[in-house]
């Protein structure tokens, strides 16, 4: 009798999960073959399912949103509304703060530009330095930052790094260990083995940002680790663009970290950021953070404006190009009107599932008019897009849907014609090393790559 009970109320435990889960499910914006493949094994089977969506399948964390803290800004320095560019007046309905003027930009054109310019960064730091990375490599390039970060740690400058548990997965806390014993502090955030109430494991941490004194960021698409950066050319050294800034654009970047830290260390940050020196310059930035805390997802929402507002040019520079339907049409139909629709991949990139999933996207753009540009260089992992003369964005997100609907990002618009055009100048220069095209598939291999997209993972 007991063990009869006892399966009954399993059954029926089971079967309210299962309802749980799929009103949940059916809440979340989602590609039509996610949701049927979460319903499927939700229903069919709910005690590997309802756990498995527990741990991997939320999208949004509305607690989390909830309490979110509101990012403060100088108004003053946000242009006017009827003055700002559509896709800005869109990102505002989203939450996002307008764009603001009186930023100074210098990009980092390559891996040693930017390592650079971290290191100044990091040495002339007087109050406090704040990093967020996916990656934090245990290799040279790693152990150097680190070796900086603690000597300015032990001058009693604030330093905290937060690094991302599953991309940074080979880095041990031994290797960090000298930071805390100079002062500063750590955090993985999200590690894989965590409480379930702290987020889901699928959630990722992809953003990529240093803060100096609250008065200057280095951002983009680059990790912390010798095959992104380096004081020294290396022939293996990925492609990839990162920028300084500089003004009140800096201020979205602290508020960021602060709430991110505060979720991973428990531990609240004070920004400071009035004592900064303003530039003297008139550059127009807008923060566009992205991911399961925000409300809606406005970096998607943006680059389809974008991609609609286009005119003329419309160039597009990502390592994965995984887009769901409705971005994939819209680069088709800008290539239908005429627009130089440009779509710079590597030719081959460290995931090959990726590679193969990509070409019936890229085909069907071409086919269209579009130019697909292949880097035939090592890795290209840039996250950039050029529209016209009026916006230029770089990020840490790619054309994907894990950067798009699951991680945390951040990216950067520009809308200044200087900044556009350097933005622009380096992606000539990127392209010098391409061809373009891409081949038309056979029967045999178009049937592979749609089961490599069925396959493939999905939101």
């Amino acid at each position: 009798m007991m063990i009869w009970l006892e399966t009954h109320f399993a059954v029926l435990l089971g079967m309210v999960l299962a309802l749980v889960a799929i009103s949940h499910l059916l809440t979340q914006r989602r590609s039509p073959s996610s949701l049927i493949a979460w319903l499927l094994i939700i229903i069919l089977l709910p005690y590997v399912g309802v756990p498995f969506y527990l741990l991997f399948g939320g999208r949004k964390m509305v607690r989390i949103a909830a309490s979110k803290r509101k990012i403060k800004l100088n108004e003053r320095k946000m242009v006017p509304l009827r003055q700002a560019n559509a896709v800005d007046r869109g990102l505002r309905t989203c939450g996002i703060p307008g764009a603001m003027t009186g930023n100074r930009l210098d990009l980092c054109r390559s891996g040693e530009d930017a390592y650079h310019g971290l290191v100044r960064m990091i040495d002339n730091a007087a109050e406090s330095i704040y990093i967020t990375t996916f990656i934090f490599a245990e290799d040279e390039v790693g152990a150097d930052i680190l070796q900086r970060l603690c000597r300015k740690a032990a001058q009693g400058v604030k330093v905290r790094l937060l690094i991302d548990g599953v991309g940074s997965l080979k880095t041990s806390t031994a290797f960090l260990e000298p930071l805390l014993e100079a002062g500063g502090r750590y955090s993985f955030f999200m590690p894989v083995i965590h409480h379930p109430l702290r987020g889901r494991t699928n959630l990722r941490n992809h953003r990529k940002m240093v803060i100096v004194d609250d008065c200057r960021v280095w951002a983009g698409g680059q990790n912390i680790a010798c095959v992104y950066i380096g004081p020294h050319k290396q022939e293996n050294r990925w492609q990839d663009l990162s920028f300084i800034l500089q003004g009140p654009a800096v201020v979205p970047f602290i508020e960021i970290f602060i709430s991110d830290w505060f979720f991973a260390a428990d531990e609240f940050l004070k920004p400071r950021p009035g004592r900064c020196r303003e530039p003297e310059s008139a550059g127009i930035v807008q923060v566009v953070p992205s991911g399961p805390d925000m409300h809606r997802d406005a970096l998607y929402e943006a680059i389809i404006s974008a991609i609609f507002a286009a005119e003329k040019r419309l160039w597009i520079v990502t390592p994965y190009f995984v887009p769901d339907h409705a971005l994939s049409q819209s680069l088709v139909i800008a290539a239908h009107r005429g627009v130089d629709v440009r779509i710079m991949v590597p030719e081959k990139s460290n995931h090959p599932l990726a590679d193969i999933v990509r070409n019936s996207y890229l085909r069907e753009i071409q086919a269209a008019g579009g130019v697909i540009v292949l880097y035939t260089g090592s890795m290209l992992h840039a996250k950039v897009m050029l529209t016209d003369e009026t916006l230029a964005m770089v990020g840490s997100a790619n054309l994907d849907s894990r950067s798009l609907f699951l991680n945390y990002e951040v990216a950067t618009f520009f809308y200044s014609k200087d900044d556009i055009l350097e933005v622009k100048n380096w992606i000539k220069g990127v392209a010098a090393d391409s061809v373009t095209g891409i081949e038309e598939a056979g029967r045999l291999r178009s049937l592979f790559e749609g089961v490599a997209q069925v396959i493939a993972p999905q939101v």
